[in-house]
């Protein structure tokens, strides 16, 4: 049961993880998430473009810092990282990581978490210095500095702009 918005955000990813992103999806929506929540991808990639504007929020313009990349040095950039966010009844978003909504003892968010951690996925939530909840990676054990050597070689898959992995 993966909604349309998330099948879109899909196709933005890394051609590597794209059946992968759309099992998990599926998984958690159909078989794990059994209430009133059901998870949404609310990035994959970003253009480094996005990611400079990300980074002056808080910094040179109003509001909370939320990333602490620069654009290229987000594993987002190279479309290997997703942010998430709980649907809500299908229509309202939360990002409460508490939440228990299908009542199985378990928070929603957690549950999300724990399935893609099962599948190799790092989590932003781990994070020491900087948590970010809703983030995700995998990055196939290539650094961002690789990525970006990659990216600026033009080291891409043929017929595509992302990096050959």
């Amino acid at each position: 049961m993966t909604d349309n918005i998330t099948k879109q955000r899909i196709k933005l990813a890394h051609p590597k993880l794209r059946n992968e992103l759309e099992d998990l999806i599926e998984n958690i929506n159909t078989n794990i998430l059994t209430g009133q929540s059901k998870v949404r991808l609310a990035y994959t990639l970003r253009t480094w473009d996005e990611q400079d504007e990300l980074y002056a929020q808080g910094r040179t313009k109003p509001g909370k810092k939320v990333t602490n990349a620069k654009g290229g040095d987000s594993m987002h950039n190279y479309a290997l990282a997703v942010d998430i966010v709980l649907i809500i009844d299908g229509k309202d978003a939360s990002w409460d990581t508490k939440k228990d909504w299908d009542k199985d003892k378990q928070s929603d968010w957690m549950e999300v978490v724990s399935e893609f951690k099962k599948k190799g996925w790092e989590w932003g939530g781990d994070w020491v210095k900087f948590k970010d909840m809703p983030h995700f990676e995998k990055s196939f054990g290539l650094s961002v500095k690789k990525l970006k050597e990659k990216y600026l070689k033009k080291d891409f898959i043929p017929g595509t702009e992302y990096v050959n992995i």
